[in-house]
């Protein structure tokens, strides 16, 4: 994947439920359904999902515009792309290794672990 992608920044749009058709360029923003979508901004056209809770995303909106927390990691695409919203600018980084996915994957769900034990019920 080329890092002189498609897309440099990107809109946003709250919305309670989702669109069928995604417009390209836009993160649709659900506060309900604590969800935010996009397409892929490096033009592949695949629908990525970014579930909103303190164990996945955090979203924060500043008044004029959006940024998504931690970066976004489209490891299960052909494309592989990883980059981060920030004040609705695409921040390319780098791609990971097999290595350095597995790494994520198993700190994401060692984090939601300690999450739910921390914030059981009893």
């Amino acid at each position: 994947m080329s890092h002189n992608c498609v897309m440099k920044t990107l809109q946003y749009k709250f919305v309670e439920f989702m669109p069928e058709a995604l417009e390209e360029g836009i993160l649709y923003v659900s506060i309900p359904y604590s969800t935010a979508i996009h397409k892929c901004v490096c033009g592949c056209g695949n629908e990525v999902v970014t579930p909103l809770s303190p164990t996945d995303w955090e979203l924060t909106f500043d008044g004029k515009s959006v940024s998504l927390y931690p970066s976004i990691g489209n490891w299960n695409f052909k494309c592989r792309s990883h980059y981060w919203i920030v004040k609705n600018k695409i921040r390319y980084s780098r791609l990971w290794d097999k290595e350095e996915i597995e790494k994520g994957r198993k700190k994401d769900i060692d984090r939601k672990k300690h999450y739910f034990s921390k914030n059981k019920k009893h």
